[in-house]
């Protein structure tokens, strides 16, 4: 009997390039190839990020490592997917002979039926319900990479939480560029509260729904009632700002003001109870004056973010924003980069304290093993990989059960607790 041809993947970048990254490997699989972790693969497949250059450098890295283990005769083949060939593959072509395949990034996949393989822990899953982006927000270059904003079908994606749900996955993490304009291009208007209401209603082993990256634009109020009401979703908002000065966010093109801006989170936590509010900025953008940093850091003093993370502002080519006036020098972004984490830390930790004596419904992730009687798990209130989460006492739990636990300690973005 011939022996199966293994084939490896290493996903980088953002939770969207697993989903794709789970899509290739599930149709390998059919094809009768062998899926092996990347150390032990015949053919190895990079699905790149290109996002900014950071992810650029990190993505060539990866890539370099596997050529030298081709020179090594350790794998045959190496086959580069995603972003960075999407962007780059001209370049790339010339300067990386020793890849044998530049592939570029996969389409709006509807089909669930012969998805089998994860890369996640089993018990959570990314379910993705769009892809591109009609924002054109001045810095970024997801439009250019992934094209025009699409919707799956309603009944595509409850077929595949269905699917999910008979599996036993507890947790779904609902994403795409901008899942807040969900449906738009297929039902001639917003959909996505039509959509969780479907998803809810068909999940019975699925307990959490988690929202991944709405844009402030597109929330609408009745988007805000179905998250509030529905006991499944989690009552966490993911709602990147980028900034808060009004030029700023002009500049950014993200059509929407500083006043609006606040009336929005004022609605959202007046109308949902206990919601945890999760934002990012970007510092350092084009023409950001020193006044216009300590706007924004006085906003975040002000706001008490449950959650936040920030950028430093990365200058990408193929964008608006790669050609305006007064870039701001590196040394400065990093300076204000830090001080707004040092900014948030504050917050963080006050957050914590606030949630001492507390009873917290948690799913067990993993065990620790340089801590004996020690798991960790996360809240309702935080996502998979970008999160803070909870350090639990226990002798024995079960990786992937939802448990309630009473919140002992805390540390800067952790907290430490004992199960019920």
């Amino acid at each position: 009997m011939k022996k199966k041809t293994k084939v490896g993947i290493l996903s980088l970048g953002c939770p969207r390039n697993i989903v794709d990254s789970e899509i290739i490997l599930s149709r390998l699989d059919l094809k009768n190839f062998e899926i092996v972790d990347i150390d032990k693969c015949q053919i190895a497949i990079v699905n790149t990020c290109s996002f900014i250059r950071e992810a650029c450098e990190e993505s060539i890295d990866k890539i370099l490592d596997l050529i030298e283990l081709k020179k090594q005769g350790i794998i045959r083949k190496i086959i580069v997917a995603g972003c960075l060939p999407a962007r780059y593959k001209s370049e790339l072509t010339a300067s990386l002979p020793e890849v044998d395949a530049f592939i570029g990034t996969l389409r709006l996949s509807h089909d669930v039926d012969s998805v089998r393989q994860t890369l996640t822990l089993p018990h959570y899953r990314y379910v993705k319900i769009s892809e591109g982006c009609l924002n054109n927000c001045s810095y970024c270059v997801i439009p250019a990479i992934k094209g025009a904003f699409k919707s799956r079908t309603i009944d595509s994606i409850v077929k595949e939480v269905r699917f999910l749900d008979k599996q036993g996955v507890k947790e779904i993490n609902i994403i795409g560029q901008d899942i807040s304009q969900y449906g738009s291009d297929l039902y001639g208007e917003i959909s996505l509260d039509r959509l969780l209401i479907r998803i809810a209603s068909r999940a019975k082993n699925i307990k959490w729904i988690r929202l991944l990256y709405l844009h402030p634009r597109h929330i609408t109020k009745s988007l805000i009632k179905v998250i509030a009401e529905e006991p499944k979703i989690c009552k966490y908002i993911d709602l990147p700002l980028q900034h808060i000065n009004q030029e700023i966010l002009k500049r950014m093109n993200r059509k929407i003001s500083k006043k609006e801006i606040v009336k929005l989170i004022n609605r959202v936590r007046d109308n949902i109870p206990g919601v945890a509010i999760r934002t990012a900025f970007i510092v350092g953008f084009p023409g950001e004056t020193q006044r216009q940093f300590e706007e924004l850091l006085d906003f975040v003093k002000k706001m008490r973010f449950e959650r936040l993370g920030a950028f430093i502002y990365s200058r990408e080519e193929g964008t608006p924003a790669f050609n305006f006036k007064n870039q701001v020098p590196l040394k400065l972004k990093q300076q204000r980069f830090d001080l707004l984490m040092k900014c948030q830390q504050s917050v963080a930790q006050e957050h914590c304290r606030e949630a001492l004596g507390s009873i917290k419904e948690v799913i067990v992730d993993e065990k620790c093993e340089d801590s004996p009687g020690t798991y960790l798990g996360r809240t309702r209130h935080d996502a998979p990989e970008v999160d803070g989460g909870v350090f639990v006492k226990a002798k024995r739990l079960n990786v992937g059960a939802i448990i309630n636990v009473k919140i002992t300690d805390s540390l800067e973005y952790d907290l430490i607790g004992e199960k019920v």
